[in-house]
């Protein structure tokens, strides 16, 4: 089957889904409803993604969701039947009667203009997503209800818009994603966060703070983001996705011929991508700084560029000295940088080599954009305002989530983990961009 691409016209519209909220439903001291936190799970190696557990349904069951800031419709694997279903950790979604037909606005926003056909007023809503690591999801669209604890002490579980999907493609089937799902983070109308802000429950801020140990938290609202410390690039406003402008890379903390590069922001891809000319010229000013302290591990097929040195590394604190951090410095905006260590952009394999993270992004359809990935996003807490149409990122501690009960009082409980144990798959690329083909 030919899937066709979803790009630039996604998502222009949305009908507010209508909830219940309790009688009591205590207020922020911002006036809007509330934060969610949430304990996220997995790491860049060797599993290759980062997901949170949601619950969803009535009554409500959990499942793994795929962190992506690179898209914007939720979507779980559905019982429908599924003709083309990829293993997952629980049973398979169940729709109950509770399709959206194709005549809700939020169908026809998922439709490019003209490419939206409507032949009768029942008909169910379809959807197909294409990624830019080729892979797919194939669907309906329906809604069901999300049971939420926000940190303000209320409980509400309003009525989401969602994707069914029963048609995955997976293009690297030794590597299949274990999760259920993924969670449409990006700032178009159907993202789960728009819906929640158009319904007055939270503002529409979603952050994450990635540990480079695994694990971490996401959030949803602002009611505890830092007064201070964060620096802050708005968003081009033409783009749907979390893109940045123009960057110059500094290596070692001189200027570089690598100039201009599109920078955008995307959870849903384990690693960064450069394009091709900045990428082959990134890697032989490594290679050359590197001037034979380390030799090449051919032999290691985790990463395409990768070393050895004269012991494997057991860390990756015992490869970064080897190696000159990196920053992007934005061209449009005075004083903004996005600096990487080499703990951003390098992983250590069970081989004990170290490799480069960051990947040739014209290999895999990317064009002109360069993507920040989760290597590059770990240990920061990153924040998508997309209210002020900005995103902000400050150095932190991801190994600790905020202290919920300190500031919001001994009525909030973090949702439980997920069991990292039934994760076992690597899942080297699972790009949430949006493919522009």
């Amino acid at each position: 089957m030919y899937l066709k691409a979803l790009v630039f016209f996604l998502l222009t519209w949305i009908a507010t889904a209508a909830y219940h909220p309790p009688k009591k439903q205590a207020k922020s001291a911002k006036g809007f409803g509330s934060s969610v936190v949430f304990p996220v799970s997995g790491n860049v190696y060797p599993k290759g993604y980062y997901y949170v557990t949601i619950s969803i349904g009535q009554p409500p069951k959990p499942y793994f969701l795929d962190i992506d800031t690179g898209s914007d419709l939720t979507w779980l694997q559905c019982d429908a039947p599924c003709k083309k279903c990829t293993p997952s950790p629980h049973s398979l979604y169940k729709p109950n009667k509770n399709l959206i037909t194709c005549l809700d606005p939020l169908c026809a926003s998922l439709h490019g203009p003209g490419d939206h056909n409507c032949p009768a007023p029942q008909e169910q809503c379809d959807y197909q997503i294409d990624y830019a690591d080729h892979g797919s999801s194939l669907g309906v669209l329906v809604k069901d209800s999300f049971p939420l604890k926000f940190t303000n002490g209320s409980t509400v579980a309003p009525q989401l818009a969602f994707g069914c999907g029963y048609n995955q493609e997976v293009l690297d089937t030794a590597h299949l994603p274990y999760t259920d799902g993924v969670l449409g983070l990006g700032s178009g109308k159907s993202s789960i966060l728009t819906q929640l802000s158009s319904m007055g429950l939270t503002r529409n801020v979603v952050g994450h703070c990635l540990s480079g140990q695994g694990g971490g938290f996401l959030f949803f609202g602002d009611d505890f983001l830092p007064n201070s410390g964060i620096v802050w690039k708005p968003i081009l406003s033409q783009l749907k996705y979390y893109s940045l402008g123009p960057a110059d890379l500094q290596f070692g903390g001189r200027a570089t011929n690598i100039k201009g590069l599109p920078i955008v922001f995307d959870s849903g891809s384990t690693f960064t991508y450069f394009t091709s000319q900045a990428y082959e010229a990134l890697v032989s000013l490594i290679k050359g700084d590197l001037n034979r302290k380390l030799k090449d591990a051919v032999e290691d097929k985790s990463l395409p560029v990768c070393w050895k040195g004269t012991k494997p590394f057991k860390s990756i604190r015992d490869a970064v000295s080897y190696f000159k951090p990196l920053v992007l410095s934005f061209t449009n905006a005075k004083n903004v940088q996005f600096h990487l260590q080499p703990e951003s952009y390098l992983i250590v394999t069970e081989h004990g080599n170290v490799c480069l993270g960051i990947l040739n992004g014209g290999e895999v359809g990317l064009g002109n954009f360069n993507v920040i990935g989760d290597i590059s996003l770990q240990d920061k807490l990153v924040i998508y305002d997309n209210e002020r149409q900005q995103v902000g990122w400050a150095p932190a501690n991801c190994n600790r989530l905020p202290n919920m009960n300190r500031d919001y009082g001994e009525g909030f409980r973090l949702p439980y983990a997920a069991d990292d144990g039934l994760l076992k798959e690597i899942c080297p690329a699972n790009f949430g961009f949006w493919s522009n083909r």
